[in-house]
């Protein structure tokens, strides 16, 4: 997309710069949706093949009339397909938002930036922009960024090392997770001396405490905003997609009575091994519950993929008559389904999860528990989190035990218990609490509402 060299100057313009990968473009999407309805013009930097996803899905969206105010502008860099040259692909990356940025601050009193922060290592070269104002994003919980926090510098919280205690080797480490890596990542975002502010995907009443701890303990004075969940930002952001009052998991949701479905789905770059698909449609089966099944098909997440569609490494297989053992119970969805839609259904009870903190957000605005199946990063402590502080979910199987296939049998003791117990029912109750304190949160008056529109004022007042 060209830049417009208008003679007339915006009072400001807002830059979004996510890290180019699928779990971590959504949430900038939506929050740059918000924005934009505040008639703030904004441009999503972002690779192409990445920005053409997201607008298709801007086409299928129930649209607000100022998403006229959202721009992609494509960037298109030397593509690699060797993982040792990905730094190499991100500097690229980055120097073309820095030049797309630099043309951009010709056209407003002030461009604001809010990056990922992991991409901070790559656009350095934004502070020779004099209109300039940075908010780093952080894609992870306040729990997660605390918890690393805290085991990297060694620092004492007596509630933490309780639950550490308790927990044994099933709490994660940063080598176990983030692997090596993360500690630059977390001395870079300090030194970064463009920062103006954070933004967090969470809301304060769910988090406060974790906030808090981080403030003094890091001696961060930065203003934080909690945003989240950022799919509520727009009073009409539920229904994403006009397509999916069609889709057929939809039509079999209607048919199914309150609470008794568990969702399974493991995000967007998640795939199982053929093994564990077998062991994870076993333990379906066995559990005679009802279920919808995102089966995604394993592909390529490199960074530089021009279609992410393409490049499959084959297409994976259900175990010999499945589909018909469970057919009126059960129903297997090839690749992509209306996620949020299938969450706020009445007749949705469970969620078997990964537990990335996009869909941990999801599924506690809508009050459905998880039974959490971590595979990486911030997941592990997402479980943590869910499990035992807010105890809205439990774990289909040990941390400790990442390596191992996991087994039927315990894939159907975690449905069992969620869907079929009075824990389970404790759990989901909880979750209904959580869910009408976001609700309340959000509305006009509500903490999280009013944050918003301070977060509009930072970035606007001069």
């Amino acid at each position: 997309m060209a830049i417009n060299n208008s003679s007339v100057l915006n009072e400001v313009i807002v830059a979004m710069v996510p890290w180019p990968e699928h779990g971590h473009l959504n949430p900038l999407f939506l929050l740059s949706r918000f924005i934009a309805s505040h008639n703030i013009p904004v441009h999503f930097l972002c690779l192409t093949a990445r920005n053409h996803d997201l607008m298709k899905r801007l086409q299928g969206v129930r649209r607000n009339a100022t998403d006229e105010k959202l721009h992609f502008c494509d960037l298109s860099v030397p593509t690699t397909e060797a993982e040792s040259e990905k730094d190499l692909l991100l500097e690229n990356l980055g120097k073309s938002i820095c030049e797309k940025c630099h043309l951009l601050s010709k056209n407003t009193k002030r461009l604001v930036i809010i990056n990922d922060c992991l991409m901070i290592t790559y656009i350095r070269d934004l502070h020779s922009i004099p209109n300039i104002k940075c908010y780093s994003f952080h894609f992870f919980s306040s729990f997660v960024r605390y918890s690393t926090f805290r085991q990297i510098l060694h620092i004492v919280d007596e509630d933490q090392d309780k639950l550490i205690q308790e927990l044994g080797d099933e709490f994660p480490t940063v080598e176990s997770t983030f692997g090596p890596h993360l500690e630059e990542y977390i001395q870079e975002e300090r030194e970064w001396k463009l920062n103006s502010g954070a933004v967090l995907n969470s809301f304060r009443e769910l988090e406060d405490k974790y906030l808090d701890s981080f403030a003094i303990h890091a001696e961060d004075i930065t203003p934080v905003w909690c945003l989240g969940p950022f799919h509520m930002l727009l009073e009409s952001s539920v229904d994403l997609y006009n397509k999916s009052a069609q889709h057929v998991s939809l039509e079999f949701l209607d048919k199914q009575d309150v609470n008794s479905v568990i969702f399974v789905s493991f995000g967007t770059t998640t795939t199982l091994s053929q093994e564990q698909v077998n062991e994870l449609a076993l333990g379906l089966e066995q559990s005679s519950h009802k279920f919808i099944w995102v089966v995604r098909d394993a592909d390529d997440e490199r960074l530089d993929t021009e279609n992410n569609s393409e490049g499959k490494d084959g297409k994976v297989v259900l175990p010999q008559g499945f589909e018909e053992r469970v057919e009126g119970r059960g129903m297997v969805v090839r690749n992509w389904a209306p996620q949020l839609e299938i969450l706020g259904h009445p007749s949705t009870g469970g969620f078997m999860s990964h537990c990335g903190w996009n869909s941990c957000m999801e599924s506690i605005s809508m009050g459905v528990p998880i039974a959490s199946w971590p595979v990486h990063v911030d997941q592990p402590y997402n479980t943590v989190f869910i499990t035992n502080v807010l105890k809205i979910g439990i774990s289909v199987w040990k941390w400790s035990r990442r390596e191992e296939i996991v087994p039927a049998a315990a894939i159907e003791k975690a449905v069992k218990t969620l869907m079929g117990t009075p824990e389970g029912e404790e759990m989901r109750q909880r979750a209904v609490e959580l869910s009408n304190k976001i609700k309340n949160s959000v509305s006009h008056g509500g903490l999280a509402r009013k944050e918003m529109e301070s977060f509009i004022s930072n970035i606007t007042d001069n």
